[in-house]
């Protein structure tokens, strides 16, 4: 695909902290419009490569281009050409609504001309018209959450960086903060996002997942459920839960074993042969196991098992 219809291109990127490797040679392309997720647990590389992305650090090796620009020569056109928004609340809580949109919107050079329709259009978006002298120390977490998205976006760039947007937040806040996002990808905004709510996953349209500085996985939701599970899973539920969590874990041919809800998860390589085998395991250590199943993963099952999977092919350091 040419690289104009894409708004994210990265080609060996590499970043080196002294002899740290924090991001090892990332390849990927995210293209105009599309709800992109970035997923790997924490000191997996994911706030690097955003940084790097958004011209706040520069690239050990290989290149990197945003909107068209690169991340390393022309920092400061990518700046003009994104928005971003931290997981940490990062607006003035001793300032008004309005107060704080007008601020942003001096910073990202919103043009004098345009401000009060720009304003306007923030709040409508951000569900937050008639609010605009509420002190924002007073706002409810969601609605922090849409004026931090709506300060992010003044100026209308066309690629917007989200690093775990939602985190603290209520689940319907959630679920409203995520609608804002697809209205904006359906307007030909890329969003770039990183999380660790896996149903939040659902909402993008492709998913990478790093680990170690590296891409382990990379696709649509359902094609990371149905392609990159090592091995198959089995739902085993069995009384009491904890004491058969931690015989399985250690039981031959179980590649993870994981609670989930009342019931445990477990990734073997066969699920029709090792069905019987778990079953009797724990009846041999006096656990009365009921029922087992293979089952779909979900995308906690495939995150879990690429990362520990990941990690114990790693070499020791």
């Amino acid at each position: 695909m040419p690289e104009a219809a894409n708004s994210v291109v990265i080609e060996n990127l590499v970043k080196k902290f002294g002899s740290f490797v924090a991001v090892d040679r990332l390849n990927l392309t995210v293209r105009k419009g599309e709800v992109f997720g970035f997923l790997g647990p924490n000191g997996a590389g994911k706030s690097t490569t955003i940084r790097m992305l958004c011209g706040l650090l520069k690239p050990t090796a290989g290149r990197a281009a945003v909107a068209g620009f690169d991340v390393a020569r022309d920092p400061e056109s990518v700046r003009q050409n994104i928005g971003y928004m931290s997981q940490k609340f990062s607006l003035y809580n001793d300032l008004k609504v309005i107060e704080n949109l007008r601020l942003f919107a001096g910073l990202y050079s919103v043009p004098a001309k345009q401000l009060e329709e720009r304003i306007a259009w923030a709040l409508e978006m951000a569900n937050l018209k008639g609010q605009e002298n509420l002190m924002t120390r007073t706002l409810p977490g969601g609605w922090k959450q849409r004026l931090a998205l709506g300060c992010a976006v003044l100026h209308r760039p066309p690629v917007i960086f989200l690093d775990e947007p939602t985190s603290g937040v209520d689940p319907i806040s959630r679920r409203r903060f995520w609608d804002l996002i697809q209205q904006m990808a359906s307007q030909g905004v890329t969003v770039f996002v990183t999380t660790h709510y896996m149903e939040e996953a659902e909402y993008c349209n492709r998913l990478a997942l790093i680990f170690r500085g590296k891409i382990v996985a990379l696709g649509t939701p359902s094609e990371l459920k149905h392609n990159s599970m090592k091995g198959e899973l089995l739902l085993v539920e069995c009384e009491p839960l904890g004491p058969a969590l931690e015989a399985l874990q250690s039981a031959p041919g179980v590649m993870d074993a994981a609670v989930f809800g009342n019931a445990l998860h477990l990734s073997v390589e066969d699920a029709a042969s090792s069905a019987p085998k778990i079953e009797a395991f724990l009846r041999q250590r006096g656990l009365a196991p009921g029922k087992i199943e293979k089952i779909r993963p979900t995308l906690e099952d495939v995150f879990v098992s690429l990362t520990t999977g990941s990690a114990a092919e790693a070499p020791t350091q």
